[in-house]
C-alpha cells in the first residue's frame, strides 16, 4: 500500500491541502469559486485538418484529484492535452476552466488561467543553454514581481522538493534523463500551480526514476491538493497514482469507459478496455 507523504509547506504561507493517499478512500473534490470543477469537456472534437482524432468527448476533471488520460498509441491523448491547455481549439463542443469558457475567453483572461497551469512536457523542454537553476527561474521572472534573492530562495526550494538539491549549477546535458524530468517538473511548479499536467512523463525513464516521479505525483497532489491530469499507457504509474482514468478507443474515435483503473480493469466496459488494462489479445470472459 502507498501511502501519501507528509505534506511541504506553501510558499504563499498559507497551510497545507491535505488529499487522501492511495488507501482507497476518495479524493476530496473542492468547489472553485464559482462551485464548478476546475476543467469540464462537453462535446469535445478533435481533428488535424480532415481527419476527425476523437468526437463526442464529455468528461470533468475534480478538483484535486490525479486524473489520467489512457490509451494506445495513436489514440489522441496528447492532443486532448494540447487542447486543455490551450495549445490548440477544438473543432467542436466546447472546454470550460473553472466554469469560464477557455476558448472564448480574451487574451487577458487566457494569461491569467495559463498563469495557473504548469505543464511538464514529454521531453522536459528544459532550456539546454541554462542551468537547471535558470530554468526554474525563468517563469517566476516573467510572471511575478518578486526581486532577485526571493526568486533564487524559491529556486532552490522547488529544485530540493524534487530531490535535486545542490545541483543548481548543472545544465541539463549534464545530468541523467530521470533528473531532466523531474527539473522540468521543478519549473512547472514554480509558481505553485493549481492544476498540473503531465505528458508521458515516464517515457524514456527507467523503472526506478519512473517510480520516483510517481511518488512526486501523489506527494504534490498530497501536499498542496494540486489537479494534476497526466497522459499516459504506463499501466504501473495508472494503477499507482490515478484517482479515475479516461480511456480514449483508437477505433471508435472516441473515449469508452471513465472510471477507477481498477474498476475499470474489474469490470471493463468493451474489450479494447479489458485489452489495454490487462496487456491481453484476449476479449472480455
Amino acid at each position: 500500500m502507498t501511502h501519501a507523504p507528509a505534506a511541504l509547506p506553501r510558499l504563499d504561507g498559507a497551510p497545507p491541502t491535505h488529499t487522501p493517499g492511495r488507501d482507497g478512500t476518495p479524493p476530496t473534490h473542492v468547489p472553485g469559486p464559482n462551485g464548478a470543477p476546475p476543467i469540464e469537456v462537453r462535446g469535445l472534437t478533435m481533428r488535424y485538418g480532415a481527419r476527425v482524432v476523437m468526437h463526442d468527448l464529455t468528461f470533468d476533471v475534480q478538483r484535486g484529484e490525479v486524473f489520467v488520460i489512457m490509451g494506445g498509441s495513436g489514440s489522441g491523448k496528447s492532443t486532448l492535452l494540447k487542447h486543455l491547455i490551450g495549445l490548440k481549439a477544438p473543432s467542436e463542443g466546447t472546454i470550460l476552466i473553472d466554469g469560464d469558457d477557455f476558448g472564448a475567453a480574451d487574451t487577458e483572461a487566457r494569461k491569467r488561467v495559463l498563469r495557473r497551469m504548469g505543464v511538464l512536457y514529454q521531453n522536459g523542454a528544459l532550456w539546454g543553454g541554462l542551468t537547471l537553476s535558470e530554468n526554474v527561474a525563468l517563469p517566476l521572472t516573467e510572471f511575478t514581481m518578486l526581486g532577485a534573492d526571493a526568486i533564487e530562495d524559491v529556486v532552490e526550494l522547488k529544485l530540493a522538493l524534487v530531490g535535486l538539491h545542490g545541483f543548481g549549477h548543472f545544465y541539463p546535458a549534464a545530468i541523467s534523463g530521470g533528473m531532466r524530468k523531474r527539473a522540468a517538473l521543478a519549473r512547472a511548479i514554480a509558481l505553485d500551480p493549481e492544476v498540473l499536467f503531465f505528458d508521458e512523463p515516464s517515457s524514456g525513464l527507467d523503472p526506478v526514476s519512473a517510480s520516483r516521479l510517481d511518488d512526486l505525483i501523489l506527494e504534490i497532489k498530497a501536499s498542496f491538493g494540486t489537479t494534476i491530469v497526466v497522459v499516459t499507457h504506463d499501466l504501473a504509474s495508472i494503477d499507482r497514482i490515478a484517482d479515475r482514468a479516461l480511456f480514449l478507443d483508437i477505433e471508435q474515435k472516441t473515449m469508452t469507459a471513465l472510471g477507477s483503473p481498477a474498476a475499470l480493469r474489474d469490470h471493463p466496459p468493451n474489450d479494447a478496455v479489458h485489452r489495454f488494462l490487462t496487456r491481453s489479445s484476449e476479449g472480455v470472459t
